[in-house]
């Protein structure tokens, strides 16, 4: 799979150069690409935006059902479910605050055409008062991603808490559904050289050279934002949480972290992950294994991160103000995105699809994004380790307090 991996980048990356060189020898003629060159970029963004609702709702399913109902692995389940949410919620918002700082869409224009939404933006109120879905199965046609992410989870919840098993043909659905379209995801994926081709080719050609110093400042922004993520967010919940010093705990986790940043693959760097953890932080094994095994699919703090930078670029270079309401919704769109979307193929890139569409943003600007993905992946993976590790080591010593105060008792 790694292999495979590589070799789609590696195409994707040529589609990239090919398109920036086709743009630029077309700077004089820009509406050659728009005509001839420009649909190959629209096709494959229809075909993304075919497989968002049916891949994110069944992967929310199967995600939020992973939590089995034995009481002790509930309690663990529930602490880790919340250390997740929080950290991911954290690290979106570094990211938008890096992005709206650092401006890496400043200067730059996307001909995005008639592509634009023009949907309303709800005020914070209506938004949360409609976050529960009072239609469903109307919100999943209109594309209303934050409701279509809570009647998944609902969903998911509520088919484990059945008696008798009743439950388990509705996630056996939901499993396939997820398993049919993760192959669809695939498919389309193996046509994203020739989509950047068609997206990249005529920014360049309208833009020029311009190009590669966005590029410059969006790569930039993430690493920033994952090295603060570490720092920040991390650091803190050691503190207060664990006797663990930072040093100790850096330290122990750099082999697997420095696996992360190599491979740009959880699961391949989870048994380095768990030998880590039990071997230099001393974490439980039966925590370790739990917590690091679910946060490899689960947990996406860096992805989170990357959709909030992203998000922001996106806006600029399609020349969009966001307002605070829809910052919040990227924001939460993200966090709660998360659950489950580790596990697909591609899944950053369907979580910042799902993340610019809750806002109703263009998804033209994401063709640039595409290109330089390998780079930006290798801080996400680090930092998804890292905040796999530090879930296990904050969870372990929350244990041990209760276990104390138990005994005390």
């Amino acid at each position: 799979m790694k292999k495979t991996k590589m070799k789609l980048t590696n195409k994707i990356l040529l589609g990239l150069f090919l398109g920036i060189l086709t743009g630029l020898l077309l700077g004089d003629h820009p509406e050659i690409a728009e005509t001839f060159i420009k649909p190959f970029g629209t096709l494959f963004i229809n075909a993304i935006k075919m497989i968002i609702v049916p891949l994110i709702f069944s992967s929310l399913v199967v995600g939020a059902s992973s939590m089995n109902d034995a009481k002790e692995i509930g309690r663990i389940g529930s602490k880790v479910l919340i250390y997740f949410l929080i950290t991911t919620f954290f690290a979106v918002t570094i990211g938008i605050t890096l992005a709206i700082l650092i401006k890496p869409g400043l200067g730059l224009t996307i001909p995005v055409g008639t592509t634009v939404s023009t949907r309303e933006v709800p005020s914070m109120i209506d938004t949360l008062v409609g976050i529960i879905p009072s239609n469903p199965l109307g919100d999943m046609v209109q594309g209303h991603i934050l409701q279509l992410i809570v009647f998944a989870l609902v969903c998911g919840i509520s088919a484990t808490l059945l008696p008798d098993g009743r439950g388990k043909p509705f996630l056996q659905l939901a499993s396939t559904i997820q398993e049919m379209f993760t192959k669809v995801t695939g498919v389309v994926m193996s046509f994203a050289p020739i989509g950047v081709f068609g997206l990249i080719t005529p920014v360049v050609a309208v833009n020029g050279i311009d190009v590669l110093l966005v590029l410059l400042k969006v790569i930039l922004a993430v690493y920033i934002g994952c090295i603060l993520h570490a720092l920040i967010t991390y650091s803190s919940l050691l503190k207060i949480f664990t006797k663990l010093t930072l040093r100790e705990f850096f330290k122990g986790m750099f082999p697997a972290t420095l696996t992360a940043f190599t491979t740009c693959s959880s699961l391949a760097t989870l048994p380095v992950t768990i030998k880590c953890t039990k071997e230099n932080l001393k974490i439980p094994d039966k925590i370790s294994t739990f917590v690091l095994t679910l946060g490899s699919s689960m947990n996406t703090d860096g992805t989170a991160l990357y959709i909030g930078v992203t998000a922001i670029f996106s806006a600029q270079v399609c020349g969009i103000d966001l307002s605070t309401t829809q910052l919040g919704l990227i924001a939460l769109s993200a966090t709660l995105g998360s659950i489950g979307a580790g596990s697909v193929p591609g899944g950053s890139f369907i979580m910042l699809m799902l993340a610019l569409q809750s806002v109703g943003l263009p998804l033209e600007a994401t063709a640039l994004i595409a290109g330089i993905d390998r780079i930006l992946d290798m801080p996400r993976t680090a930092v998804n380790i890292l905040g796999d590790s530090s879930a296990a080591t904050v969870i372990s010593g929350s244990e041990e307090k209760r276990k104390r105060l138990s005994e005390a008792i």
